[in-house]
Parts: C-alpha cells; structure tokens; sequence
C-alpha cells in the first residue's frame, strides 16, 4: 500500500481531516503533514483576539498521522484489512509546548511503540515549520477491518 491509498483508506473526510500528506511510513514508524486553514471554525471562538489552534485539535492530529495512518499501513502489509477500518482512540497522554497558528504547517512524527491485536501505541511528537517541539505524547488506539468485523 503506498502513502496516498493509505489517505483513501481514512474514515474521515472534511472539515475533521487532519492529515495533507505522509513523508515516510515503514512497519516501525510514520511521519506526515498537515497545514491548519485559517477558514477551520474553532478559530473564531479559540481565542477571539488571538486565534490558536485547540490542544484537543493537535492530538486529533498526531492521531490521525501517528496512530491511524501507521495502523491502516500495519493492518495491510498483514493482509487484515479490507476496507476502511474502524477506528477507537483507547488512550492518550500529551503534553503541549508550543501554539500552533492559523495557516502553520505542522510534521508529526510517529514511532510504534507495539502492535498487538490490532491495538497499536506510539509514541507521537509535532513539529513547527521551524523544527520546534509543539507536544509529544504517547497515544493508543485499537484499529478494526468494519468489512470484516474484527
């Protein structure tokens, strides 16, 4: 599967697609982009003067790059799915460092920490356009072939 059928395979669409484009992905890791649109809505409430992006917004992020990406390239190379795949976020621990701006291009950077029965952790970072840390964290979710129910 290369890095573009694997964006097929996404169970979102937009406006709550957080991923452009994978760089890299390999059975061990993934790193991917995204830029945020300055036209997304939780600007104008998230800060009425000072628009950040929502903490909330860059987890779902690393987890759409981190974990959703490298489990639908995990679960293909093993020939176990089929379809797009159900997707549970099971945990999540991050911690914030930096903002990120409307208009900011952001690089995730994730790397499988194990894959078993098709619950996948990793230990995910983002990155500002100046090679900034803006979080880390460590985020788990299980990851199911809905075609096949498993």
């Amino acid at each position: 599967m290369d890095k573009k059928d694997i964006l097929k395979h996404l169970p979102y669409s937009k406006p709550f697609l957080f991923v452009d484009k994978i760089l890299e992905i390999n059975e061990n890791s993934v790193t991917g982009q995204y830029t945020f649109s300055p036209e997304h809505d939780f600007y104008k409430g998230h800060f009425k003067a000072n628009p950040l992006t929502p903490g909330v917004i860059l987890t779902e992020c690393m987890a759409q790059i981190g974990v959703v990406c490298l489990g639908i390239f995990l679960l293909n190379k093993d020939k176990i799915i089929s379809g797009r795949p159900n997707i549970a976020l099971s945990s999540s621990e991050v911690e914030y460092f930096k903002s990120v701006i409307p208009g900011e291009t952001v690089k995730v950077v994730s790397e499988k920490q194990y894959f078993r029965f098709n619950k996948l952790k990793c230990k995910v970072s983002m990155f500002n356009n100046s090679e900034e840390l803006v979080c880390r964290g460590v985020i788990a979710g299980m990851i199911l072939d809905k075609e096949r129910n498993e």
